[in-house]
């Protein structure tokens, strides 16, 4: 009963469509409807500006940091928090209140990644940016070098094959989310970081 507690309350939490909300009733714009139709940070950024990129990437974080917290604390277990880890990104990507679809899950498995290990994170966050602005100029490459990367930092520094095996589930999930990116590099029209624009 617990694990199906967890698996499903972390999947309604993961689900709840912020991007989609603060464009829609802050902005007056429906995400889903402009720039690349995504409900994540980026298309935010792009739509929105940095004010709105910024709050959709707080609060998309902080879906899969706060369930995958709750279970380190309270339960205490690193499995019941990888399976809170895994429910919030399926939530984000898979929203019901959007039809079932969502965001690509990286600001939310970044968000669990900050409750299962920090310094784990901090690597990520270092690949992102090494894919983002060093090698590319683009953030889906970023984005999928740094799920790439998680499961080896989540292993050097937690040594859990749960917290691993979360980030093996988002190395793959994240590239499949991502599929319409590739897509779009190998096409040549896929959209540049655009981190430092004006809104």
């Amino acid at each position: 009963m617990m694990t199906v507690a967890v698996a499903l309350g972390s999947f309604l939490i993961g689900s709840i469509p912020f991007g989609y909300l603060i464009g829609r009733f802050f902005y007056r714009t429906d995400l889903r409807t402009t720039g690349s139709g995504n409900i994540g940070a980026m298309n935010a950024l792009r739509t929105l500006g940095r004010g709105g990129a910024i709050a959709v990437l707080l609060l998309d974080a902080a879906k899969g940091f706060l369930p995958v917290l709750l279970m380190l604390r309270v339960e205490q277990s690193m499995g019941l928090a990888a399976l809170a880890a895994t429910g919030a990104v399926l939530g984000h990507c898979f929203s019901p209140w959007l039809g079932w679809r969502g965001g690509k899950g990286v600001a939310t498995s970044f968000g669990a990644m900050l409750a299962l290990s920090w310094p784990a994170l901090i690597v990520v966050i270092i690949a992102w940016i090494a894919g983002a602005m060093v090698f590319s100029k683009y953030s889906s490459v970023g984005s999928m070098l740094a799920n790439i990367v998680a499961p080896f930092a989540l292993y050097a520094f937690t040594h859990s094959i749960e917290a691993t095996l979360f980030g093996a589930f988002v190395a793959v999930f994240i590239v499949w989310t991502h599929r319409e990116n590739i897509a779009r590099l190998r096409a040549g029209t896929e959209g540049p970081l655009q981190l430092f624009q004006r809104r």
